[in-house]
């Protein structure tokens, strides 16, 4: 990489630093795994001559949105190839569906996140239209307000204009496989299991809904990236960081008010104890697949790279 170029990467770069509130040192990150993976990623659209699909796959907090969004940007505006963006937090059922949900199969089916709390039809039709999509079309991507626990109205959705080369599909359990043994599915992992799902009707809803509609939703990816975290216990430390910030943008525009959606630190774990089971499954399996694995440490940053091309 020249001089020149990377310069223009660099001021691409510090300029989404800031935008995002991270550290001024973050630049490093950008040039040692998001620019080497955001051209790697372009090199296989080339060689695909047609538009493919990147999976990004970590658990709550890994960093996603943010590989995400550096790589959209990067791809799009330093190697010509454009990338459009959306994440299976995009394509929750309502709140209404989820409740219903909740009355009618199991009451923790309100909770979104899980498979099975995702309207799939919604995800193919979003891949659909963005890889059709030509230089004067525009495609509106869902958007999910999580302060609201709500998908946002339509008017609010996010457009995406032209072609596109990359798509994006970023989320905690991309490319997560059912557990094939029904005897471990049915010993519960954490108390929110033993004790809110005591006969596995739960986790048979949600194994079931995976190994169906999502199987070939994740099929239809070409490259799969996983950001690895080390513990379960980070994984709840980020999550809450991340529920903290959300509470500061909501008081930042409601001038202090509330909002339903902002979570406690004692309804985070809980939250958590939703996505255990299948976060340790697949920071068991997923690093054997995934094509690029960047490993992350307990201070949050990335320490390796491994590329499975």
């Amino acid at each position: 990489m020249s001089d020149t170029h990377w310069d223009a990467i660099q001021a691409t770069a510090a300029a989404l630093i800031r935008h995002e509130h991270l550290p001024d040192d973050f630049v490093s990150t950008v040039k040692d795994y998001f620019y080497p993976l955001a051209q790697r990623i372009a090199a296989l659209q080339c060689a695909a001559r047609a538009p493919i699909v990147v999976g990004i796959n970590g658990a709550q907090g890994t960093g996603k949105s943010t590989l995400a969004l550096f790589l959209e940007t990067l791809l799009t505006q330093h190697l010509d190839c454009p990338c459009a963006r959306f994440s299976l937090d995009d394509i929750y059922l309502t709140r209404a569906e989820r409740e219903k949900l909740a009355a009618g199969v199991h009451p923790l089916l309100k909770t979104r996140g899980v498979p099975g709390t995702h309207d799939v039809t919604l995800g193919h039709r979003v891949l659909d239209e963005l890889l059709a999509s030509g230089p004067d079309d525009v495609v509106p991507i869902p958007a999910f307000d999580k302060s609201m626990d709500d998908r946002a109205p339509m008017q609010a959705w996010p457009l995406h204009r032209g072609c596109v080369h990359v798509v994006l599909l970023e989320g905690w359990c991309v490319a997560a496989l059912p557990e094939p043994d029904g005897q471990r599915l049915m010993a519960p992992v954490n108390e929110l299991e033993a004790r809110e799902d005591a006969d596995g009707h739960w986790r048979q809803y949600v194994n079931q809904h995976l190994a169906q509609e999502y199987q070939p939703l994740f099929g239809r990816l070409d490259y799969l990236v996983m950001l690895r975290a080390p513990s379960m216990e980070c994984i709840l430390q980020w999550r809450t960081l991340q529920e903290q910030k959300l509470a500061q943008r909501i008081a930042q525009h409601q001038n202090g008010a509330g909002a339903p959606g902002v979570m406690t630190t004692d309804q985070i774990k809980r939250f958590i104890m939703h996505y255990e089971r299948l976060t340790r499954a697949m920071l068991e399996e997923m690093p054997a697949r995934a094509n690029a694995l960047f490993t992350i440490d307990e201070q949050h940053r990335i320490t390796g790279a491994q590329y499975r091309d």
